[in-house]
């Protein structure tokens, strides 16, 4: 079949973002350009402690055409960055 990808999927990027707004938006979009699961939930990150220093999390594994979400490591970057937040993989 061609345009899939065959190359196994086991990671899963996350955006972390400081407002819940700026994550269910960025999932939604994330969600029309392909990427999957593209869900978000509050996350205490490694290092915090304290309740209010919670995050938002968009979760990503796919990413368009089946690809990892990690090859697109770049512009998801950026994404995060021009709502104050950050990714990790």
């Amino acid at each position: 079949m061609a345009g899939r990808y065959d190359r196994a999927v086991t990671d899963s990027v996350l955006l972390v973002l400081p407002d819940r707004d700026h994550a269910d938006r960025i999932a939604a979009q994330l969600r029309d350009a392909g990427y999957r699961p593209a869900s978000v939930h509050r996350d205490m990150l490694l290092g915090e402690d304290d309740a209010e220093d919670v995050d938002w999390v968009v979760e990503l594994t796919t990413g368009p055409g089946g690809a990892p979400a990690g090859d697109t490591l770049a512009a998801l970057r950026e994404l995060a960055d021009d709502h104050d937040g950050f990714v990790t993989s």
